[in-house]
């Protein structure tokens, strides 16, 4: 396979230095909803070097897809680029840190949302899907640009893991109801709201349970419930846990710290983790290798 290489646009520069003084704090703004789909005869159809991810290293739900499009592999035929850790009020923005932005030349990622929409005032958020043909954000839906990543590229690519195969969808699906709200969601939340805190540890007590013995969540698979999963373990310690506030640390499930070493041995896991993106100052990191 010939490896395709971004090219530059002329108008490619960084973004000044993060200013709060200046730009002010980042204020949350209307979450909105590009909600677009890889389809085999719709508007957007699988392409090579057609789509663009814009992420945030930081970001669980970003490193969610970094790590299924390395399995799907799509390294050369779906980009991907990161804005900076940091913002201020003008929000997520391209600096040294993780480079320029390779499709557009924008400076901050709102401007691709203003690409799509004229006006556009809502909050500019990490993963978004670029569309090189229509020059426009496809979708920011994590979840169902993963889907997409996993499934619709599969004749493009070589020897691609099948992270979404259809006779497990149901389960996947079925896990993801219950584990979104009390881990993905509600881990942030864990350290002072009793509540959180009960749903997570439950929820991880459930997990350690049913890993007992298990390599994998769903099937005996690697599969896309591993992946939304592993991206919270991963943090945990280093971020909502960082003072250990919510319990001593991952280590005291055993079979669940056992799983998320062994997912983390795989390249595409270990390689797409950044851990200085998100572990907070002082956090005391546990040995993940």
């Amino acid at each position: 396979m010939v490896t395709l290489v971004p090219q530059l646009s002329a108008r490619t520069h960084l973004a000044s230095p993060v200013d709060v003084r200046t730009h002010g704090e980042y204020r949350p703004r209307t979450p909105v909803a590009f909600t677009g789909r890889i389809t085999a005869d719709g508007d957007f159809t699988a392409r090579p070097f057609r789509y663009h991810v814009y992420g945030g290293r930081f970001c669980p739900w970003t490193h969610r897809l970094a790590i299924t499009r390395e399995l799907a592999g799509l390294h050369d035929i779906v980009t991907m680029s990161y804005v900076d850790n940091q913002r201020d009020g003008r929000g997520w923005a391209f600096r040294a840190l993780n480079g320029p932005d390779p499709v557009n030349g924008f400076t901050l990622l709102s401007e691709a949302y203003e690409a799509t929409v004229e006006g556009f005032g809502g909050h500019a958020g990490v993963p978004a899907l670029w569309d090189r043909f229509t020059t426009r954000v496809v979708s920011n839906d994590p979840a169902a640009i993963g889907i997409d990543l996993a499934t619709r590229f599969r004749h493009l690519a070589s020897a691609p893991v099948e992270t979404y195969p259809p006779a497990l969808r149901d389960e996947i699906d079925e896990l993801d109801r219950w584990l979104r709200p009390a881990v993905n969601q509600g881990v942030d939340a864990a350290a002072g709201d009793g509540q959180a805190r009960a749903a997570l540890l439950g929820a991880f007590e459930r997990l350690d349970a049913r890993l007992s013995g298990e390599d994998y969540l769903v099937g005996g698979v690697l599969t896309e419930a591993d992946i939304r999963l592993w991206v919270t373990l991963v943090r945990y310690d280093a971020g909502p846990n960082a003072t250990r506030a919510i319990n001593p640390g991952l280590h005291v499930y055993p079979n669940l710290w056992r799983y998320a070493r062994a997912l983390y041995r795989l390249p595409a896991f270990r390689d797409t983790t950044d851990f200085a993106a998100f572990t907070r100052p002082g956090a005391a990191l546990p040995n993940w290798n």
